[in-house]
């Protein structure tokens, strides 16, 4: 029983320069054969086992998530043969559709093969069943209709009818000098573009998508952090126009989705153009078990909720806060845990860090990437997350090392 070995712990491990020092302490107990000695003994032998008994109740059930994820394993490289890096978004596949089997992991790049931030095209397909990693697809560098070049960022996902959708935020030289509005990308799912979606609402699209997928019918969220943005300075000027876009689609048998309507239906959050990360702006998105929609405000470190996001006509500015500060340290990618908590990556250190929505409280935090080459251990090498099809671990990427890693 764990309470009887701490006890054995601590009467072992107990200095025996303490044990002298006072009459009662448990050295001394075990030596007094006396009535009272015994006495006084078995009062405090059951004193410590009740205690014994409450440490073990209270460790026998994880506070949360994040505190059940033992091992960190790396599971591929993302680089393809073309060279694009930097691993940004993570999906796991719903279904099982051309090139690609259900629960499949598929990655894309925002890098090219020289580093330039804005110019990766590829999305790479990792294959838990048989550990491989493959090409899913190459993105044309440019699309007539995608305005300003390709470079892939984290929104993307899949959707039940097989669908891919990813977004675009482009450069030609690497900064914001040179960024283009961009466009969500639509290909089938033997990796071919074959639709682009795009219009003054989307600029930038960004941050990793929420999705309420329904077959005939899908709701996309995603984020846009490029409205007014220039190139980065020394202290580039943080422009308070981000959004949170929500995108309806039809989706007629066989053919690929179609935009009903768009609505933003959240506004005002900081962007600020970045020398070394391009950009930083709202990145995470997750859906409530209850409908809400969580954000992560990069800019105002911290998390925050929309209400009513699938059915709401108008913008609910910021949103409601739900935590700010404490662990996050520029909050990033965000996904719902099974327990309905929130995990979300920092990028300013390698942690991930639980949050209860409801209550606001920050539950836990793990060091998932303790690289010692950045300041703090980690900073900026995580982006991408994603849940394991059981629950019982998650998926991210380590960008620095253009590595896919599985917790759990």
């Amino acid at each position: 029983m764990v309470g009887m070995q701490l006890i054995r712990n601590m009467i072992s491990s107990r200095p025996a320069s303490a044990a002298g020092k006072r009459s009662g302490n448990i050295g001394m107990a075990r030596l007094d054969l006396s009535t009272g000695g015994l006495a006084r003994g078995a009062a405090l032998a059951g004193a410590l086992l009740a205690a014994g008994a409450l440490i073990e109740e209270a460790h026998a059930e994880p506070q949360g998530f994040l505190e059940t994820v033992k091992k960190h394993t790396t599971l591929t490289s993302s680089v393809p043969d073309n060279g694009d890096q930097n691993p940004y978004a993570i999906v796991v596949a719903p279904v099982s559709a051309g090139k690609i089997q259900q629960d499949d992991v598929l990655i894309d790049n925002f890098n090219d093969k020289n580093n330039l931030q804005g110019l990766g095209t590829t999305i790479v397909l990792y294959r838990p069943s048989t550990k491989k990693m493959s090409l899913f697809a190459v993105v044309p560098r440019h699309l007539p209709s995608c305005p300003g070049g390709v470079g892939l960022t984290t929104a993307m996902t899949m959707l039940k009818t097989g669908w891919v959708i990813v977004g675009s935020l482009p450069s030609n030289d690497g900064t914001t000098a040179t960024k283009g509005d961009g466009c969500l990308i639509v290909l089938n799912p033997q990796g071919e573009v074959v639709n682009t979606i795009a219009g003054p609402a989307i600029n930038g699209p960004w941050g990793n998508m929420a999705v309420i997928d329904n077959g005939a019918t899908a709701t996309l969220f995603v984020s846009n952090t490029g409205f007014e943005v220039g190139a980065p300075e020394d202290e580039s000027p943080i422009i308070n126009k981000a959004t949170v876009l929500r995108i309806e689609l039809s989706i007629p048998e066989g053919k690929p989705p179609v935009v009903t309507k768009q609505t933003v239906i959240a506004s005002g959050f900081g962007q600020q153009a970045d020398k070394g990360v391009f950009i930083i702006g709202p990145t995470g998105l997750a859906l409530g078990k209850d409908g809400t929609l969580y954000v992560s405000d990069a800019i105002g470190n911290r998390i925050v909720a929309i209400a009513d996001p699938a059915t709401r006509s108008d913008s609910a500015g910021t949103g409601r806060e739900v935590t700010k500060d404490g662990l996050l340290k520029r909050p990033l990618a965000m996904v719902m845990a099974p327990n309905g908590h929130l995990v979300v990556t920092n990028g300013l250190n390698g942690q991930a860090v639980e949050i209860d929505p409801l209550t606001g409280k920050q539950i836990y935090a793990q060091w998932i990437d303790n690289n010692r080459a950045q300041t703090p251990p980690g900073s900026g090498d995580l982006f991408g997350l994603a849940m394991t099809p059981e629950g019982k671990g998650f998926y991210y990427v380590q960008d620095d090392m253009n590595t896919v890693v599985l917790a759990h």
